[in-house]
């Protein structure tokens, strides 16, 4: 009985939805995520009688026809990237995006990813780095003996240097933007790697033309909106077990059939 089939592609479909619903509640609370959804397409028709076909000699046509749907298919998992909100720290290092744009990290390899994580670091050496030690582009390095470190809007970083009683401009935290920014493929660790779909990498500054603002001591939290995610789990489920009765209610029809010809 197709009908068996048919279901069983809506409980896979459903069983996916969950699976990237439940991956958005478990980053509810990491900086800079971007949430997900399911995006799924009806499978091919078996056009039993095709609509607009002839019925008759006399050149009548039929209004409407007959098509079996054969279930339903997964397409795509599209990320989100709008904006999330703001949280101060108080860490000098921390940054937040305001707008367009993600932080550029060179890699240990020398390819480039990217990320709207600003949870950055100072190593060994005074770079700013991530959390893995990956240093930020362009690599700006603080001075072991300085203070007052401060990030303005365009990403300009100042410190004042002994001797001194006025900030000096250590360099600038560039920005790169993308023309599909949700073409990028994610790598884990909060950061992306271009692809076709993403386009090439523009890079620029912040605040200039395509480019959002920089903020110091804040962090851009996920994009997850809580009660919207456990509402569409809620749908998730109640579809997942629509489409198990549906299963239960075409085997118990094939025994009732079998029974009638034994």
């Amino acid at each position: 009985m197709q009908a068996l089939h048919t279901a069983a592609t809506g409980m896979a479909a459903q069983e996916l939805n969950v699976q990237v619903i439940s991956n958005n509640i478990a980053n509810l609370r990491t900086t800079g995520f971007k949430k997900q959804t399911a995006a799924f397409q009806d499978l091919i028709y078996e056009h039993v009688r095709r609509v607009g076909a002839q019925s008759s000699d006399q050149g009548t046509i039929l209004p409407v026809g007959v098509d079996i749907g054969g279930g339903v298919k997964t397409v795509g998992t599209p990320r989100s990237m709008t904006q999330g909100t703001l949280s101060q720290t108080g860490n000098d290092l921390d940054m937040a995006i305001t707008g367009e744009g993600f932080f550029k990290i060179l890699m240990p390899d020398g390819s480039y990813q990217y990320t709207r994580d600003g949870t950055f670091q100072m190593d060994n050496q005074g770079r700013i780095v991530t959390a893995q030690g990956n240093p930020v582009q362009p690599t700006i390095t603080i001075p072991n003996n300085a203070s007052g470190l401060t990030i303005n809007v365009q990403g300009q970083v100042s410190v004042t240097l002994p001797g001194s009683s006025t900030s000096a401009v250590q360099g600038q935290i560039g920005l790169t933007r993308f023309i599909n920014k949700a073409g990028l493929q994610p790598v884990g660790n909060n950061q992306f790697t271009e692809t076709p779909s993403s386009g090439p990498p523009q890079d620029g500054t912040a605040s200039s033309e395509g480019f959002g603002n920089i903020t110091q001591s804040s962090l851009e939290q996920a994009n997850v909106d809580v009660v919207s995610e456990m509402s569409d789990l809620i749908a998730a489920q109640r579809a997942y077990e629509m489409n198990a009765k549906v299963i239960s209610a075409a085997d118990q029809m094939m025994q009732s059939t079998t029974a009638l010809f034994r």
